[in-house]
């Protein structure tokens, strides 16, 4: 598992993921029962990309390999062999969606892809959710009435941020839904860049030390890294973990 967030505000766009590599082992237990367990391969996967040549970014969650291989290595191949020097943030996402359920149709896998893309004198801001599995290109940024919409959305084990930034829905005596606890809003639209930033570290940070000690697989944890997209200049990394000896 995995947890990638992308925060899109008036100035800017924030991608960031962990660096955690989860797999499951099926085992035999003494009993000869077959038993899974949940296992760290890898603190240092990369899960957000750059394509430079495009300004896009992409952030990967869900299965860790396929076919045994890193996530990191597939998307690489898919810029390598499909991507044309005419692609962008609005044509990126149909054709990455595309290219994994050709060759993993079963993978469940899924992406944010975001960008940039000039309208005239005017840099309108795309933010996409794909995922294999379920067939979904998905515009996020936007509202019914096709404004642009600031906020946030995230993917992987959400459950911790979720139970933070979302109501409490339970149910009254009649069995209806019921909202039990709303926490205060968050003002997207106000937001600057480094808000935006501050958030998505937080986010990530929040669930690995909240999963820390919750009796469960610590499955999102590493280094966090950070991409940061905006209209006037090139896209440029904020964190960005790195080799080492």
């Amino acid at each position: 598992m995995t947890l990638v967030i992308s925060v899109f505000v008036p100035e800017g766009i924030v991608m960031a993921s962990d660096s955690r590599q989860s797999i499951s082992l099926g085992l035999k237990g003494q009993d000869g029962k077959d038993i899974t367990i949940e296992t760290t391969n890898s603190d240092s996967a990369i899960k957000t990309h750059l394509l430079e040549t495009q300004g896009v970014g992409i952030s990967n969650f869900g299965q860790a390999l396929l076919n045994g291989v890193p996530m990191s290595s597939h998307v690489r191949r898919f810029i390598d062999e499909v991507l044309v020097a005419a692609d962008d943030i609005e044509t990126i996402p149909a054709k990455l969606k595309d290219y994994f359920s050709r060759k993993f149709p079963a993978a469940d896998v899924g992406f944010h892809v975001a960008g940039y893309s000039r309208t005239g004198r005017v840099s309108v801001p795309h933010v996409y959710f794909c995922h294999v599995t379920q067939g979904l290109v998905q515009r996020k940024n936007v509202k019914p009435d096709g404004a642009i919409a600031y906020g946030a959305t995230w993917s992987g084990q959400i459950d911790v941020m979720s139970s933070i930034v979302n109501p409490l829905i339970g149910k009254d005596e009649k069995g209806q839904d019921k909202v039990i606890h709303a926490p205060a809003p968050i003002i997207w639209d106000a937001m600057t860049t480094q808000d935006a930033i501050d958030f998505a570290i937080y986010a990530i940070r929040t669930t690995i030390d909240t999963m820390r000690f919750q009796a469960r697989p610590k499955n999102v944890g590493g280094p966090i890294d950070v991409l940061l997209l905006t209209p006037e200049s090139k896209p440029r990394w904020i964190l960005r973990k790195e080799l080492s000896c």
